[in-house]
């Protein structure tokens, strides 16, 4: 089989070069734009001397979107198309050419990218157009869901600076009360010259009882303790208003383009890519988040094995072995998507509550392997994604086991969590970051003074 490597680029022209399957080049450096005749004419140079029909293989690097038309072309021209992590590459190029680095020498790098590591490579699964349009709006949903966040944390920081103690006040700082009151009572000095009875009368549409305004005093209080606090010339109160309420504006807009992008797109195209929507059978898996795994998975069956899918999305601890030597506690990796790791580990901190079967990992990681709640929870998302592949690949309900593969009914399901797989308190406090770190740092005390005595010993 001959390969194609194809260094892309967004703007500039793409650089392809031909291997034949001894790892010899048969072609030079070709130039091509994205054009069906100029891509058409590299496949064609790639089958020069062979027949018709022989099998080809395109390399290249997911280099913005500039893989999408490309693979799309060479898969209609019958070329194999592969996309192999930059990592990988880069490190094949630092090895190929340690000091030198261009357009040309990609090309080449990643056409011998076959004879180097050819059971890391996987055939590009191109998605249908509703499963792309799918994905395409579950990334924007999450962007705009991170701007939202953002304006949550600044217009969060400003109230614990401008109003110290609002916190106490509203349960629930992005509350319809919250908001009316960034909107017209941020200023403490306006706040005391109304009193309780004009806030009452402001407040009162948006509370059931009257009893729900109990609130209003505790505001009154905390503004007179502000004004004794900054006094009447620290704080520009009116512009801190202004400025509070355009984020406001912006949190409310986003908020309602998410809910937009949400209704309109992604779940009419969630029900039609998963029309039996078994997924959300299975506790940790809502139909958020079964449409980002229908639309990012795919076709189950492309995975032949929960290894091969481990190795797709990446939820699995780096490796550092050598020896009777191997490492512990390491990161996650970095492949595979972000959005599925992301609603993967949402997805393990509630299914290991409800499954016996995950609560059981969850238990064993904190109590037996010493994992700190995060480690644990990953562990857990790990094997929640192992059942997405099952349930996507044999379209059919979850059903709960124990761990001894016995049906149980939610209700046993969840007393069997709670009494066998709770873990302690002193467990978790034993467990978690401080701990671990003032651990650590005692461990590295104890070693330094180990070391300073042997120094002085050595001087006696």
């Amino acid at each position: 089989m001959r390969t194609i490597g194809i260094d892309l680029a967004v703007k500039a022209v793409h650089k392809a070069v031909v291997v034949n399957a001894n790892g010899k080049f048969v072609t030079p450096v070709l130039s091509f734009h994205t054009r069906w005749e100029e891509i058409a004419q590299v496949v064609a140079r790639a089958r020069e001397g062979v027949a018709s029909d022989y099998p080809l293989r395109a390399v290249m690097e997911p280099t913005g979107m500039a893989w999408l038309s490309v693979a799309i072309a060479l898969r209609r021209l019958n070329v194999i198309p592969y996309l192999v992590n930059g990592q990988r590459s880069h490190d094949l190029r630092r090895f190929y050419k340690r000091h030198s680095s261009s357009d040309r020498i990609a090309a080449r790098v990643l056409a011998k990218m076959p004879i180097v590591d050819e059971e890391s490579l996987y055939p590009l699964e191109i998605p249908s157009a509703m499963q792309f349009a799918c994905h395409r709006g579950c990334k924007e949903l999450n962007r705009l869901r991170d701007q939202s966040t953002a304006i949550k944390n600044r217009m969060r920081d400003s109230d614990r600076f401008a109003w110290p103690g609002l916190e106490n006040v509203f349960t629930d700082i992005f509350s319809p009360a919250a908001r009316l009151f960034r909107q017209t009572w941020y200023d403490p000095a306006r706040v005391v010259n109304a009193g309780v009875d004009e806030l009452r009368r402001t407040f009162r549409p948006l509370a059931d009882q009257e009893e729900d305004l109990a609130w209003v005093e505790h505001l009154v209080r905390l503004s007179t303790e502000v004004l004794m606090l900054y006094g009447t010339d620290a704080l520009d109160y009116d512009l801190l208003q202004r400025e509070v309420y355009r984020d406001q504006r912006l949190l409310v807009s986003l908020e309602e383009e998410a809910n937009l992008v949400w209704r309109e797109t992604i779940r009419p195209l969630y029900r039609k890519l998963h029309p039996s929507r078994n997924l959300e059978t299975l506790y940790g898996v809502g139909e958020q988040s079964a449409a980002v795994y229908a639309c990012f998975i795919g076709r189950a069956a492309r995975f032949p094995t929960n290894r091969k899918f481990r190795g797709w999305h990446g939820l699995v601890p780096d490796s550092r072995q050598s020896g009777d030597a191997e490492s512990k506690g390491l990161r996650v990796s970095q492949a595979g998507p972000d959005l599925v790791k992301k609603y993967a580990f949402l997805g393990g901190g509630v299914a290991r509550r409800f499954d016996p079967q995950i609560a059981v990992i969850y238990h064993s990681q904190m109590t037996r392997k010493g994992q700190h709640h995060n480690q644990a929870v990953c562990a857990c998302a790990t094997h929640l994604l192992d059942r997405v592949r099952v349930i996507l690949l044999e379209d059919r309900p979850y059903e709960l086991r124990d761990v001894d593969g016995t049906p149980v009914s939610p209700e046993q399901a969840k007393a069997i969590v709670a009494e066998r797989y709770t873990v302690p308190e002193e467990v978790r406090i034993r467990n978690n970051r401080r701990a671990r770190r003032e651990r650590a740092e005692r461990r590295a005390e104890r070693k330094h003074q180990r070391r300073q005595q042997r120094r002085s010993r050595s001087r006696m």
